[in-house]
Order: structure tokens, then sequence, then C-alpha cells
């Protein structure tokens, strides 16, 4: 397997994860961070571009999984590429969304 493909596989999980929130945000019709708000990743984006940037994140995660060597979800590497880059980027916006949402401090 060539690297370039773990690379691929690992940035593909990243963009389906961060999927999620903007996505799950949108589809709530809640205001929510994107890198279109100002101040960029930190001031509120409306819920429709929230599903855009989404839908957008789950397009790139497609062509970066699916497009991009031959992914297989029975191959341990292959899996354990997308999953590292998606739980990475998952604890990174956990940090970064949980300052604006009250998430860092629980209970606070």
């Amino acid at each position: 397997m060539i690297l370039a493909n773990y690379i691929s596989y690992f940035f593909g999980g990243a963009f389906l994860v961060n999927a999620i929130p903007h996505v799950v945000s949108g589809t709530m019709g809640r205001a929510f961070q994107s890198p279109f708000a100002i101040p960029r990743g930190e001031g509120l984006s409306s819920s429709a571009v929230n599903v855009l940037w989404g839908t957008v994140n789950v397009m790139l995660a497609y062509l970066l999984l699916v497009h991009v060597g031959e992914f297989d979800l029975h191959s341990i590497p292959d899996f354990i590429s997308a999953l590292t880059g998606g739980f990475l980027l998952a604890l990174y916006l956990a940090r970064h969304f949980g300052r604006f949402n009250g998430g860092n401090s629980p209970g606070a």
C-alpha cells in the first residue's frame, strides 16, 4: 500500500468527522461556528451555511476514502488510518468548540 493512500484515508476520516457537527447543527436550525464566520472559526454561521459546509466535508471525505487507492473497511490499516484522522480531529474540535459552547468546563 502506498503511504499517500493512508494519508488520504486519514484526512478522509477527518473530513467525515468534521461534517457531523455542521450537518447536525444546521439541520436542527442552529447557528454554529464555521470557517466562514467572523471571526473565522469562532463566530456563528447560519444553519444553511453549516449544512452546506457539512455536505462539502462529506463530499471531500467520499473523494478521499473512495477514489484514492482502494479503501477497504475490512482492511485494518485502512480503517485505522481513517479512524485516527477522525479521532484526532474530533478531540481537537471538542476542545476548540468547547470554548464557545461550555464543553471544556462542564458544570461551571
